[in-house]
Order: structure tokens, then C-alpha cells, then sequence
């Protein structure tokens, strides 16, 4: 992941690109970071006849065995060489 992005694009042109059936109404934002609301589109792992859908989420990644969830702000790179190795990112 990287450290910040933004995030302009209409809810029309979401819907539209992605196939949804709504997408929230949402301002413009430009400096997005860790720890965030943030809306994404997903598509259910384990039912890929699924349709994908619009969601709010907060943006990090809190490991199963993680006490406080305030972990997931710290974890927001991995590097590709090590990531299968690391405890956090092995079964993200």
C-alpha cells in the first residue's frame, strides 16, 4: 500500500465503471491516509457470482492476532521480497 492517494472520482462514474447498484454520496478528498474512513468496492471472496459492492472501511491492516486494532495504522507497506514471511501479511 502506499501512504497516501485521493480519491475524486463521481458516485455515477463508480456505479458505472464497476458495475454497482449505488455508491454513497462522498466529497472529493486528495490527501487520504492510514487509519482513514475510506470507501472501497469488493466483490465477496467466496461467492465470485457475487455482485461487487460499495463499502466504508477503515484503511489498515489489523493482523488476526492483534490485541488493539490501533495496529493496523502501522501496518501499511509490506515489501514484496519479505511479505510471505512476515507474521502480519503471511495469511492477509
Amino acid at each position: 500500500m502506499c501512504g497516501r492517494f485521493a480519491l475524486k472520482a463521481p458516485p455515477a462514474e463508480l456505479m458505472h465503471h464497476f458495475g454497482l447498484d449505488e455508491v454513497p454520496e462522498m466529497a472529493p478528498r486528495y490527501n487520504i491516509a492510514p487509519t482513514q474512513t475510506i470507501l472501497v468496492i469488493r466483490q465477496p471472496w467466496q461467492q465470485p457470482e457475487a455482485r461487487r459492492e460499495a463499502a466504508s472501511v477503515k484503511w489498515g491492516l489489523v493482523p488476526s492476532w492483534a490485541k488493539d486494532a490501533s495496529m493496523g495504522a502501522r501496518l501499511t507497506n509490506a515489501r514484496g521480497e519479505t511479505v510471505a514471511e512476515k507474521p502480519s501479511f503471511r495469511s492477509a
